[in-house]
């Protein structure tokens, strides 16, 4: 009998740790423990329910204790649904908080859920519509009327539009489309001198356009942060169409004295031509004159005076 106590006593004693173990990790006592002593609702239960339905109860509790502490009321259900989707709980909690705390931004668990899953950073978010975001766009080359170019960079102050940040453009569209409105705002003017003297023309009528329509922006502002002449295009193009025209004028000129040169020659021969046909003329003179004598036609006998 001591043997067996000796050979199974040390076993059984492993079999009771772990299952001990088990327990408390499929019932995760401490974590109710601390979500009590928060003061947040949640009953043992359900984080047993957790563990079956393969949520991290952790996540959740960190959650729950977070948005209790900080006066809100989110189910355990909605974390948990969003847990399983694939979201970022901790983060939507956050979001909801700080938006809270803003009291200017009505921003409810669904919404910031939504806003989640569709790939933004909401809390980012809420920290943007609270503190406004300053993007510098690269340098945008334009051209004036006058064919000068300008080289400007633009600051764009932004502020985030919580109700289109679900299916509404980012920064790359607001980039883009501010460096087109600066590019026809620059373009429409005389001469590089009034947009470098008056550069708030420029931005103002920028702004004026309204380029965050459909964006998750809203833009405040937009200041032309640097400008600097350019290449004088227009001079330079002026110069490269003399050139062309040069190079076209004396192809011509080529043409006409070849063409010259073909009419001299085809004279030359034609006087040619003619000298030809007045010698061989004047070789049938002699031969006709001999002619006549032969056949009596000329008479050359002098005549006496008289008769």
């Amino acid at each position: 009998m001591g043997e067996f106590s000796a050979v199974w006593v040390p076993i059984l004693a492993v079999v009771v740790l772990i299952v001990i173990f088990m327990f408390f990790w499929f019932v995760p006592v401490g974590l109710w423990i601390a979500a009590v002593a928060a003061g947040a609702p949640l009953r043992i239960s359900e984080l047993i329910g957790m563990r079956l339905r393969r949520v991290n109860p952790n996540v959740i509790v960190r959650a729950l204790i977070s948005s209790h502490k900080a006066g809100l009321t989110v189910a355990t259900s909605d974390l948990e649904a969003h847990y399983l989707a694939g979201g970022n709980v901790l983060n939507v909690i956050s979001a909801l908080i700080a938006a809270d705390k803003a009291r200017n931004i009505n921003l409810d668990f669904s919404q910031a859920a939504a806003i989640d899953l569709a790939g933004r950073d909401v809390f980012e978010a809420v920290q943007i519509s609270v503190n406004p975001r300053v993007i510098t766009t690269p340098k945008i080359s334009a051209l004036a009327l006058d064919g000068v170019e300008l080289i400007a960079t633009v600051r764009i102050t932004v502020r985030t539009y919580i109700n289109r940040l679900v299916g509404g453009a980012g920064e790359e569209t607001i980039i883009a489309r501010v460096g087109e409105g600066i590019i026809s705002a620059i373009g429409a003017s005389e001469t590089y001198e009034d947009v470098l003297e008056n550069p708030d023309i420029i931005s103002k009528t920028v702004l004026d356009r309204g380029l965050d329509a459909g964006t998750a922006f809203e833009i405040l502002s937009i200041d032309i942060a640097d400008v600097n002449v350019g290449k004088n295009i227009g001079a330079e193009l002026q110069a490269e169409q003399a050139e062309a025209d040069l190079v076209v004028a004396q192809a011509k000129a080529e043409e006409r004295r070849a063409l010259a040169v073909a009419r001299k020659q085809e004279m030359t021969a034609g006087v040619q031509e003619q000298r030809a046909k007045v010698v061989e003329a004047e070789a049938t003179v002699p031969r006709a004159l001999a002619g006549a004598f032969r056949e009596g036609n000329l008479d050359i006998t002098p005549q006496r005076e008289g008769e």
